[in-house]
């Protein structure tokens, strides 16, 4: 059975700066430099995906230079920054990490922004294909907030939401221009966002 894009996607997201690296080491390093780089970088890009604590508020991106990884992005929970350094340590062929990832700091209205953007977008007519068990379980994640607060749904998430200080970022993968559109307008639709950085990218084929 093929896998349809909104299943991949996250893995794309994920590695959105590891392509534009390993693309520049394969045209200046030896060829088996270049494909130890390839899968060191599949390993830590496997270690990434394993995470139990890394969801859709949250982003994640790397680079590898020979022994080193660099690991860029978000993390809504703080000690999602030591997992990722401590799961990127125990990968074979990884001999340091450079971990820069920002910590989103604590505030309510964020976490207001938050829910409200994944409700608008994840519980969309057109873009809720690519919620986990579709519109349904999505309203169902945003209905257990209120019981659990500061809880995020976790899993494939294409679509990643990251707000701080009452600012929107989108980040990951969709299907076409039409979906990237559409999610921006839902984010732009709460109620107190400042601004609205819409940085999906479009998926090709």
């Amino acid at each position: 059975m093929k896998t349809s894009i909104p299943q991949l996607a996250i893995r794309n997201a994920i590695a959105v700066i590891l392509v534009a690296t390993v693309t520049l080491l394969s045209a200046t390093a030896p060829h088996a430099q270049s494909v130890a780089t390839k899968e060191t970088a599949r390993m830590v890009q496997r270690a990434l995906l394993r995470l139990p604590y890394y969801g859709v508020f949250d982003f994640l991106a790397f680079g590898v230079d020979r022994g080193t990884v660099t690991v860029t992005g978000y993390a809504y929970y703080g000690n999602l920054k030591s997992e990722v350094a401590n799961a990127v340590k125990r990968v074979a062929g990884v001999d340091e990490v450079g971990n820069k990832i920002e910590v989103l700091p604590a505030s309510q209205n964020d976490d207001r922004i938050r829910w409200s953007t994944f409700y608008n977008i994840y519980t969309d007519d057109f873009l809720s294909r690519y919620a986990p068990g579709g519109a349904m379980s999505a309203r169902y994640d945003a209905l257990s907030f209120t019981r659990f607060p500061g809880m995020q749904p976790f899993g494939m998430y294409p679509i990643h939401i990251i707000v701080k200080n009452g600012r929107t970022t989108l980040l990951g993968i969709v299907d076409n221009e039409a979906d990237k559109t559409v999610a921006g307008l839902r984010a732009r639709e709460v109620a107190g966002v400042f601004s609205v950085e819409n940085d999906l990218v479009v998926a090709t084929k």
